[in-house]
């Protein structure tokens, strides 16, 4: 492996981690709003505050979901530059090519590493909501 080759898969790699870095420091932000409008509403459930904390979980679900797909599609851009021969290493970073149906947002939307969370704090908003 030549050290162009090398470097391209480094750029890639770099790639995949500060996606997945952020998709975890999405799904804080969430807990930590959701757990903070809860806590300003406690007193008197407001529903300015359960609808925006019902808004922004979705939201943030479809953001992680974004990330998600963003990965998955340099992943498989690792894998093809991971297979070519030295001479065409040319350094694209370009994921255009990957719309396949395991990239599509609703794939990703229902991935197992996305919706168990988002799922259990949409429940656990619902329960507070008619519980409280």
């Amino acid at each position: 492996m030549t050290d162009n080759k090398i470097k391209h898969l480094e750029f890639i790699q770099n790639t995949i981690n500060r996606m997945s870095t952020n998709s975890f420091i999405i799904k804080g932000w969430l807990i930590t709003l959701v757990s903070a409008l809860f806590l300003f509403g406690k007193n008197d459930i407001n529903e300015k505050f359960i609808i925006i904390s019902l808004i922004s979980t979705i939201a943030f679900w479809y953001i992680n979901t974004l990330f998600l797909r963003q990965e998955r599609k340099f992943r498989a851009l690792y894998n093809e530059v991971r297979k070519k021969d030295n001479i065409h290493i040319d350094f694209s970073m370009d994921t255009g090519q990957y719309e396949k149906e395991e990239f599509s947002v609703a794939d990703c939307l229902f991935s197992n590493t996305i919706w168990p969370l988002y799922l259990a704090v949409l429940l656990i908003q619902i329960i507070i909501i008619f519980v409280l």
